[in-house]
């Protein structure tokens, strides 16, 4: 139980609570512990979403599958990361994308009942809540502006302003692969190779395998509005 409250205190909902609160609050609901072997799904698109599920040991990813029968990589959740907080809530409940696990992955689940009722007892827990939705709003309105852009290199410039701001470094380590990138930006992979490229030339940037250094912030705004 106490490996549970240390795993719980790395997520959103629970990180400024004292362990010995989220047993307290363990013993007080009721939940489900689920065990997934690498490529498992652990949700499927349009399935019903009744709980909200938090990683506990391992990694998955959220993926989208097309008519054409590509698949992208919309997000990967790690160590405590939550998902279906938002759905769980909301007139849709069924899962627009399909959830899968990438390794020896736990995952905690816990109904909607549970989740007010420990909201409204704990206010630590509502404060967390709070922040969770808040910043899964934020992500969301950035993918928004990213849309909102029309050339490879404003889609690129904005992905690299955004980690910069939360990274606070000029030097940016890459959350993702080349690939999941180029699928979150909605661009080909070999497109986003050669604007690197052309930014390297042009001194906006240099980058490694899993990094990138920004050589000029002000000029590397400017490509927003270019």
């Amino acid at each position: 139980m106490k490996e549970l409250a240390k795993a719980l205190n790395k997520c959103t909902l629970l990180r400024d609570i004292p362990e010995e609160q989220i047993l307290e609050i363990l013993k007080s609901i009721n939940y489900q512990i689920g065990q997934y072997s690498k490529e498992q799904t652990v949700a499927f698109e349009d399935e019903e979403c009744a709980k909200m599920g938090i990683i506990l040991k391992g990694s998955a990813e959220i993926r989208k599958t097309f008519a054409c029968g590509k698949t992208v990589t919309i997000d990967r959740l790690h160590e405590g990361d939550i998902f279906g907080e938002v759905i769980i809530f909301s007139d849709m409940t069924r899962y627009p994308s399909t959830i899968v696990s990438t390794g020896k992955t736990e995952i905690m689940f816990i109904n909607k009942d549970d989740i007010i009722k420990i909201a409204s007892s704990n206010q630590q827990v509502l404060k967390g809540f709070m922040r969770l939705l808040s910043n899964k709003i934020l992500v969301l309105n950035n993918k928004i502006r990213n849309l909102s852009y029309q050339t490879i290199r404003q889609k690129i410039a904005n992905y690299i302003i955004e980690e910069v701001k939360k990274q606070k470094s000029l030097i940016i380590h890459l959350p993702f692969l080349r690939r999941e990138i180029a699928e979150q930006l909605g661009i080909p992979r070999p497109s986003l190779s050669r604007e690197l490229i052309r930014m390297r030339k042009e001194g906006l940037i240099d980058f490694g395998r899993n990094q990138i250094t920004v050589k000029d912030i002000n000029l590397l705004e400017e490509c927003l509005f270019n």
